[in-house]
Formats: structure tokens, sequence, C-alpha cells
């Protein structure tokens, strides 16, 4: 005979009325209502006579609020909540998105008519009016960049590697602060103390190459710093730890197990800091000037760089203003894809640098 004491189960309790189902919005309909308002609001806005601007909020706000309404009625007032934060953030992007989309399209439309070989294989020497092209500031911005990254990149991954390893206390914290102070330095300061030091040195008349890559370097190494030392604290410290159990002296474990499993934030962070200091015009208008010939010694005179190319171009035309401002916008758009193909080279070692974790 069984003696199974135990309670049973209680019998599942059987909802009262009908059961409620939850209710949605057909997929597209959100848009649709969105469009709606937006074309609402446009409505209004010519009745009104307002401008563009008044225009695009009377349709964001009419949009957004149609939404709002429609998915408070039918869906629920969290559903509603979540709709609306949903058309606020949606809206937001697609406002940051205007200036650019707006920008890359000015910069095309108008650097696009002298985007052809000449532009790229001759300078500005002897020169007045058509024709020409930034050969000679092509090559000084690369030649002044990568000196730049040369004098920065030591000097900010050992800064970055003795906060992370080394630093501790009052001075770990000053040396912080100092970095983020000169991270948010205006630019033409750093031109303004690279000038100062070469006076100093050399004379009032003085013009390098080199000083404008000391004045880049000023703004390079504390970006260098920052994204390198975020970087190294991502490194586990259970691989210091298994290499200091193996007897490994401490600048050992950091050259072969910290710094290889590194390598690919390290990487992209100096690729960023390169396209943070490559369009720079103030401390190499100061430091550096500008000549009409080609000049690739950084330590022998003026050279010229296509940021202030571009910059004389636009404001100093010469007796053809259209062909000087032709110029102008070209070498802003050559910058643009150098700045563009420099974040594809950090995206690029981030992927194939990255530490392998599978098998």
């Amino acid at each position: 005979m069984s003696t199974d004491t135990r309670p049973a189960a209680p019998a599942p309790v059987q909802p009262r009325g009908p059961v409620r189902v939850e209710r949605r919005l057909p997929r597209l309909a959100p848009l649709g209502l969105y469009l709606a308002g937006v074309a609402l609001g446009a409505g209004l806005s010519a009745l009104t006579g307002s401008s563009l601007s008044s225009t695009v909020v009377y349709g964001v706000v009419l949009g957004t609020l149609a939404v709002f309404l429609a998915s408070r009625l039918v869906e629920g007032r969290r559903k509603a909540t979540d709709r609306l934060v949903t058309c606020l953030v949606t809206t937001a992007f697609g406002v940051a998105m205007v200036p650019l989309v707006s920008l890359v399209w000015t910069v095309l439309d108008n650097g696009l008519a002298r985007f052809d070989a000449t532009f790229f294989s001759n300078s500005m020497f002897r020169v007045v009016g058509e024709g020409g092209g930034a050969y000679h500031a092509i090559l000084g911005t690369l030649v002044i960049t990568a000196l730049a990254t040369v004098i920065s990149v030591p000097i900010g991954l050992m800064t970055a590697i003795y906060l992370v390893e080394y630093a501790t206390g009052r001075l770990k914290r000053a040396i912080t602060f100092f970095v983020d102070v000169m991270t948010g330095i205006p630019s033409i300061v750093a031109g303004l103390f690279a000038f100062a030091l070469f006076t100093l040195l050399f004379g009032n008349d003085v013009r390098l190459g080199v000083m404008g890559a000391v004045a880049l370097s000023v703004l390079m190494i504390p970006v260098v710093v920052r994204s390198c030392e975020e970087v190294l604290k991502l490194v586990p410290n259970e691989l210091r730890e298994a290499s200091f159990a193996l007897g490994v002296p401490k600048w050992r474990t950091i050259v072969k197990v910290v710094l290889p499993t590194a390598i690919a934030g390290l990487g992209t962070g100096v690729t960023l800091a390169v396209a943070r200091v490559v369009g720079e015009t103030a401390p190499l208008l100061v430091t550096v000037g500008l000549i009409t010939g080609t000049n690739l010694d950084p330590f022998d005179g003026r050279m010229a760089t296509l940021p202030v190319f571009a910059y004389y171009q636009l404001t100093q035309p010469g007796t053809d203003t259209q062909a000087f401002l032709d110029r102008a916008w070209t070498a802003a758009l050559v910058l643009i894809i150098l700045v563009m193909a420099l974040n594809v080279v950090a995206r690029l070692i981030s992927r194939f640098l990255a530490p392998k974790t599978g098998h």
C-alpha cells in the first residue's frame, strides 16, 4: 500500500473573463505614421511660410506624436514609451547625419573638378592661374606626419606602459591629469610652443618642417597615451601573473606578453592619433609656412603641407579665382580621403592583429 503523503499540486487557476492577447501595430505602421506626420508638418510649414528648419521641427514633432499616440491606443503605455524613445534616438541620428552628408556632398561636388593626374603630379612652382597641383603639399604632409609619428609613438607608448605597469599614487594621478589637459589644448598653442622653442634656438626667421612635426607631436602624444593606456588596461592580469610565476622579469613580461596581447588595440590607437593630426592647419601655418616648390627635407627650409595649401588657395586667390578655389576644394577632398584611409587601416589592424582565441 502506498504511503505517499506529499500534498497534491494545486490546480491551475483559470483566468476569469476573456484572455487578453497582446496587440501590436503592423510592421510598417510606425514608419508610415512618422512619414505622415512629417508630411503634415511640411504642409503646415508651407501654409505658414516658415523656413526649412521650422519644417524639420514641425515634421519631427508631429511624426513622433503620431507614432506615440497610435502605439498608446493600441499597444499600451510601455510599448508607446519605447517607440517614443526610439523615434527620438532615430531623429537625433538623422540630425547628426545631415551636416556630415552635406559636408561630404559639398566637398565631392566642388573637389572633383581638379581631381586629376595633374593635381597629383605637379606643384605650384611658377603657376599663377590654371593648372598646377598639390604634389609638393601631399608629399610634405606625409613627411611631416611621419616624422611626428616617429616622435610621438615611442614617447606616448612608453608613458602609457609606465602609467599602467609602474606608476602609483600621486605621481600617476599627476601624469594622468597633465595628459588630459594636453588632450584639450588648442592646436594653435602647440604651434606657438614649437615656434617659440625653435626661435630661441635658431632665431626669428627660422621655418622648418621639423618644427611642424614637433607641433603635431604635442597634439599627438596625449592621444597616443590615453588610447594605449586604455588598451593596456584590458590585458588580463592572469597573463602577467602566469608570466611572473614562471620567473620571467617584469620588463620581459611587458615585451613578450602584454604588448603582443594588446598589439591590435595599440595599432588602432596610434593610427587614429595620426588621423587626428594629419589635417591640422594652425600649427603648420605658424611653424612651416608655405612654398610653391617641392622640399622633402624637414631640416632645411619651409615645406608645403596640404592643409596650409588649401588655406592659402582659398584665402589668397590670384588672377584666376575659380582655379584657386578648385584647387582648395580638391585639397580638402584629398584630406578627407587620407583620414578615411587611416580609419580603414585602423579597422584592419584591429581585425587582423587581434589575438586569436579559437582553436
